[in-house]
């Protein structure tokens, strides 16, 4: 087991009344002008929008807002939120929303501080010394974005799509009310629920074999959300489910399952190129690389797949073959994603194959220009980057 630092300062407050204790939050992490940040219609619809604005008007929290962030959240917003917040002299971001208005709001923190354009960050060429403080009220259970250190922009220049980490960033606190996500189309649910286990996978695939804990509670993490997918999409106000699933969402991604390992995220790094260039659901553009990637890199410790295959999947142990108790694990992962609305091939989710200039291209980018390898249980180039590619373009 490799040494580890687990930090998790998000203060969560989670439950039915939850949204009553934004003001009292706010103001305890020094809030006194606040910048309300959101996405589309859907909060406003909801009614969740009305209520906290009436919410921070009761308790003389003043507030400007900013709304429009799309999926795969855009740079240009970033930029016009770093300077409303520096004009309108803003010290708290409440984010609302799911991981693409939580990821903006982060970019408007730090950017805000930040002296220079705040793209350098994400190019690797600068680093955050301080951030505004911001908090979330969580409604899409998925990126994990809430309780992670972690965001990703898109610059609308390239269409090339980018994170940047620090701990900086990590959200002050996450009011979680399962309530707030009955209203969820079933298609963002699966996207959400894929996101979910893919945090989890790409920590679970790793080449430390000996993390018994960590091993364990990744497992029990992915099992109950497959167990809570079918339920919530049949049931969509079923709170006991979706409660699991936006649980399971923070616990994902805020580093508790990758205590002890070295993650991998290639699949996940892969899948950033594909969305900034068709535009998809983050959630179903993993969905379609999974399978693929793990045929790619399976052969390098098999005997990881199979403990995958066997404890989370439920395939039964062929001791004489484990490549097949392997396949047949990744097999079972892609009927699950089917079973849930996901594709499991690049024409699945684009409705078309892939040109091999666009294959090249979204190698080209990954790697940026042969300069970066991406993946830790097998370190994939740009060649091999190609060869992923291909194989889920099938």
């Amino acid at each position: 087991m490799k040494d580890f630092v687990f930090c998790t300062p998000t203060e969560v407050v989670f439950g039915k009344n939850a949204e009553s204790k934004i003001a009292s939050r706010i103001q305890k992490y020094g809030g006194t002008k606040v910048l309300l940040h959101y996405g589309g219609r859907s909060a406003e619809q909801s009614g969740l929008l009305p209520q906290i604005r009436e919410h921070l008007a009761q308790h003389n929290l003043p507030f400007i807002e900013l709304g429009g962030v799309v999926p795969n959240p855009r740079l240009s917003l970033v930029r016009e939120g770093i300077d409303l917040c520096r004009r309108e002299g803003i010290d708290f971001i409440l984010a609302v929303g799911g991981g693409s208005v939580i990821d903006s709001a982060k970019a408007i923190a730090f950017g805000t501080r930040y002296p220079n354009d705040v793209w350098e960050l994400f190019d690797g060429k600068g680093k955050v010394t301080e951030c505004l403080p911001l908090g979330t009220v969580l409604t899409i259970p998925a990126a994990g974005s809430e309780m992670s250190d972690g965001c990703v922009i898109t610059n609308e220049e390239g269409w090339l799509k980018r994170g940047y980490s620090t701990n900086l960033a990590r959200c002050r606190f996450a009011i979680m009310n399962p309530e707030r996500t009955f209203t969820l189309p079933a298609y963002q649910t699966a996207c959400g629920v894929t996101d979910i286990m893919m945090h989890t996978m790409e920590r679970y695939f790793s080449l430390e074999d000996d993390m018994t804990v960590t091993d364990a509670i990744a497992e029990a993490i992915l099992r109950t959300v497959m167990e809570a997918a079918p339920i919530v999409l049949n049931n969509p106000n079923d709170y006991r489910w979706r409660a699991q699933i936006m649980w399971a969402g923070s616990l994902a991604h805020n580093d508790l399952t990758g205590c002890g390992t070295v993650g991998d995220w290639a699949t996940h790094h892969l899948e950033h190129e594909l969305s900034a260039m068709f535009d998809v659901a983050h959630g179903a553009g993993l969905a379609a690389l999974w399978g693929s990637w793990a045929r790619y890199v399976m052969s390098v410790r098999v005997s990881r797949f199979v403990r995958f295959a066997v404890n989370v999947m439920g395939v039964e142990n062929d001791f004489t073959d484990p490549e097949g108790t392997a396949l047949r694990g990744i097999e079972r992962m892609e009927a699950f994603y089917r079973s849930i609305g996901m594709p499991t091939s690049i024409p699945e989710l684009i409705g078309r194959p892939a040109t091999e200039e666009e294959i090249l291209t979204l190698a080209d980018k990954c790697c940026r220009q042969d300069t970066h390898t991406e993946g830790n249980f097998k370190v994939l180039y740009r060649k091999e980057m190609e060869a992923v590619y291909r194989l889920a373009n099938k």
